[in-house]
């Protein structure tokens, strides 16, 4: 076992990291063993030195189970989901969940908040008077079964260690950099339990990555992480160029 300053020093200097480093970082994000300045300065290294693919799923699977990982075996059909990177006026979370419900999925989706400019089918569901995002995990269970579909926040018990690197790294400028865009993604879609994965990669003014070419980097990164992971994946780049809705705003979307 190194130190961790060891290991930062390894990636800043652009080393490849051993799984057991890797889980040994997030290990300590998660339990406190990493300070706030090593694990801004573990996420600035990765920013400039990258990751490679299997440094992308070790930190992937790592953060999955620093916390729950829940189990869907008890479904009559598949537990599915879709995620989108973010846009202005992207309501497509809404009506999907429940159109992949009445086709005999059953869709456990836990979303986000927005990046950037862009909102976040929370910050929408928040809009709704009386409607908790982020309920225990037996309600949300309950209503996955009897429903078919739930959208919900990230709890407290799913990928603890990427909760806290993501405020981290949101106050660092790191928030962009693809192996943790990944990694902190990909997380909260394994502790979900899934058994296949949809990904809404956007591109253009109102996306949160506008180049084609970064969306597409992006993308591929993702299908290529979550099925090293063991979670199979697609993905899609769509046009945000303009608001999929005919409004913008959290309260009008809805």
């Amino acid at each position: 076992m190194r130190l961790p300053q060891e290991i930062i020093t390894a990636k800043r200097d652009g080393e490849k990291l051993a799984a057991a480093d890797i889980r040994q970082m997030v290990a300590g994000l998660t339990n406190g063993g990493i300070s706030e300045g090593q694990a801004a300065a573990f996420a600035m290294a990765i920013f400039f030195s990258g990751m490679d693919a299997d440094e992308r799923v070790a930190m992937t699977l790592a953060m999955r189970d620093s916390g729950t990982v829940l189990d869907w075996s008890d479904l009559p059909g598949p537990a599915l989901d879709k995620h989108s990177t973010g846009g202005v006026g992207d309501t497509v979370s809404l009506p999907l969940a429940a159109a992949v419900a009445a086709c005999g999925g059953h869709v456990p989706m836990i979303s986000g908040r927005g990046l950037g400019h862009t909102g976040g089918t929370l910050d929408k569901l928040d809009a709704v008077p009386g409607y908790v995002t982020q309920p225990g995990l037996e309600l949300f269970r309950k209503v996955v079964r009897e429903a078919g579909c739930a959208i919900i926040g990230q709890t407290a018990d799913l990928a603890p260690a990427d909760r806290r690197l993501y405020a981290i790294r949101d106050v660092t400028g790191t928030v962009e950099t693809i192996p943790l865009l990944t990694s902190s993604i990909l997380s909260k879609k394994l502790a979900a339990g899934l058994h296949g994965l949809a990904m809404d990669v956007k591109f253009g003014s109102g996306a949160f990555l506008p180049p084609l070419a970064k969306a597409r980097e992006l993308a591929a990164a993702l299908v290529s992480v979550a099925n090293g992971a063991g979670l199979p994946t697609t993905a899609l780049l769509t046009d945000m160029d303009e608001p999929l809705a005919s409004a913008a705003g959290n309260g009008v979307e809805v």
